[in-house]
């Protein structure tokens, strides 16, 4: 499994500890994100893990903001991209069951780095559901 990931200046102590956690499953990741505290812009490393995610050059993505709202509006501009914003386990399940999600947006200002591992961990563990689900996200491509 190979997974990319990218985060602003509120999530440098997310990634670090989701990378380290990732590799030791044996996860493969693309690292798009900063490693300090200096204030960066949120869409320069999110495009280019939309991007992975989007031309299927990975399983998942994981994005990390203060909010992971402005991460979340920016990935899902991508035609591929259903990015889901979760700070507890119970919408990480329901975003890969119903939502079929393929990034995890995680808002740092709001969840502890221990919680975010479980999410992680939740996010790649849980299937789609598919059936009435998939009708559903069948339709959220926009036909203009």
């Amino acid at each position: 499994m190979t997974i990319s990931i990218g985060n602003d200046h509120a999530g440098p102590d997310y990634k670090t500890a989701i990378v380290e956690h990732l590799k030791s499953r044996g996860i493969t990741v693309n690292n798009y994100g900063t490693d300090t505290l200096d204030s960066v812009d949120y869409p320069d490393f999110v495009h280019p893990v939309a991007k992975d995610v989007n031309d299927g050059k990975v399983d998942f993505g994981i994005l990390i903001c203060g909010s992971a709202n402005g991460v979340a509006m920016t990935a899902n501009k991508y035609p591929n991209v259903r990015a889901g914003i979760c700070w507890v386990k119970e919408i990480t399940v329901l975003i890969r069951q119903h939502n079929n999600a393929n990034i995890l947006c995680i808002p740092a200002r709001f969840t502890a780095i221990p919680q975010a591992i479980k999410m992680v961990d939740t996010f790649l563990e849980t299937e789609f559901e598919g059936g009435r689900h998939q009708r559903r996200v069948d339709k959220i491509p926009m036909s203009c």
